[in-house]
């Protein structure tokens, strides 16, 4: 039996996905699946970033990374800056769909927001979606947003872009939700699922990313 694919998007970069995708995939293991994560592309590899390792280190699920490229830019610039020519985003399908015939849950993390390109012809995280399906695997989205100001604005518009796409996403997650919260992400807790239409899943404690979630 084919496992699901989750792809775990955000409203825009910097939002927390890392994170909600290590709770996640430690969530599900907790609850006896099989689980792995794919990154598609991973951007700024130069820094030293990495969003696998850090999956890794946080969860000890095994991250499949399938194209890296060294500067911290969207993907299809990081790709034209440095001359490379990187695999349509549909192309990934084939792989991910194997991971699921072995797996309960593969995690696909995206990179930045919903509609950042993931390759040179304008290919994003709906068109690996298509093709899963497609391909006949099970796959839905979940949204990671930010707590503060903005956020109604941003997540209303990711939520919009994937319904005009037939996608109703599973949930959303707050990325870093503060210690001491103020009113507006104390109304935005409140307002998210009233505005959109998408329950909340959960909202992730700030800083647990320097706390391992291995279970």
């Amino acid at each position: 039996m084919t496992g699901r694919v989750v792809i775990v998007t955000g409203t825009h970069t910097g939002v927390g996905k890392t994170v909600a995708t290590a709770t996640l995939a430690s969530r599900a293991r907790t609850n006896g699946e099989k689980v792995t994560v794919v990154k598609p592309v991973q951007t700024g590899t130069d820094d030293g970033d990495c969003d696998a390792a850090e999956i890794q280190r946080l969860t000890g699920i095994e991250v499949h990374e399938l194209t890296r490229l060294g500067e911290p830019l969207a993907p299809d610039t990081a790709a034209r800056r440095a001359g490379v020519e990187i695999p349509p985003v549909a192309a990934y399908a084939p792989t991910i769909s194997g991971l699921a015939r072995d797996h309960d849950l593969v995690l696909v993390e995206g990179a930045g927001g919903l509609l950042v390109r993931l390759d040179t012809d304008g290919g994003t995280l709906l068109e690996l979606a298509d093709a899963l399906l497609v391909g006949g695997t099970p796959t839905s989205f979940v949204v990671v947003t930010a707590a503060g100001l903005g956020t109604l604005n941003h997540t209303e518009l990711t939520v919009a872009a994937l319904r005009a796409r037939g996608y109703e996403p599973d949930g959303l997650i707050i990325g870093s939700w503060p210690g001491d919260p103020g009113l507006a992400e104390r109304c935005n807790r409140v307002d998210l699922p009233r505005v959109t239409g998408v329950p909340l899943l959960f909202g992730i404690p700030e800083g647990i990313d320097n706390h391992s979630q291995q279970t």
